[in-house]
């Protein structure tokens, strides 16, 4: 078999057609690569098209589940901050990466969050409140 890495890399090369920045990433589970992914954001003009996306969205088709503990991911590059909070969401415990991304690539910063008080708080809070009690 080869080396989970070359496979990424073969990953990374499909993005580089369709303009996207070459990264690729497989999914492993008990030693078996179960799913591949690489960037795709450019072709599919979709913001969510990076390859540590893809490629937990097809692990969890396949494996029609979300949580993907049991698995571990390999990608090409140090993933961003927006595939970083996807990866821990899937409860993936362990990604190997080859490259660090570049210090003076700084990620787009400049959105402003903010909380707004109302009086559909309350009833917001009560909503969350009961789904949790009833399904968690």
């Amino acid at each position: 078999m080869k080396n989970y890495f070359d496979v990424c890399i073969e990953e990374a090369k499909k993005s580089l057609d369709t303009g996207d920045v070459p990264i690729g990433a497989i999914l492993v589970k008990d030693k078996k690569i179960i799913a591949f992914g690489h960037n795709t954001r450019e072709k599919e003009h979709n913001i969510l098209g990076h390859a540590e996306i893809n490629v937990i969205k097809d692990a969890s088709k396949i494996l029609s589940r979300w949580n993907l503990a049991d698995c571990e991911l390999y990608v090409t590059l140090e993933p961003c901050s927006m595939c970083k909070e996807v990866i821990k969401q899937a409860r993936i415990k362990k990604v190997y990466y080859l490259l660090t991304k570049l210090s003076f690539k700084k990620e787009y910063d400049r959105t402003n969050f903010e909380k707004i008080d109302g009086e559909n708080e309350l009833m917001y809070a009560k909503i969350l409140a009961d789904f949790f009690k009833q399904f968690r």
